[in-house]
């Protein structure tokens, strides 16, 4: 029993792991997208439209 114990918590390790290396990918691609089409375009930033209307640079 102590052994399915152990690998339910190193299952849910890895899953949990998986996940964040996931997510953290996702937003590298979007960082560099982001980057790339700065360079392109020459732009100092990116902006994007507050809940209060005003537009501010994006923070990542």
């Amino acid at each position: 029993m102590p052994q399915f114990l152990l690998l339910g918590l190193v299952g849910a390790a890895a899953l949990f792991g998986y996940k964040q290396m996931k997510r953290d990918a996702e937003r590298l691609a979007e960082r560099n997208r982001r980057a790339e089409s700065e360079m392109k375009t020459g732009a100092q930033g990116t902006l994007v439209r507050g809940d209060d209307g005003i537009y501010r640079i994006k923070k990542d």
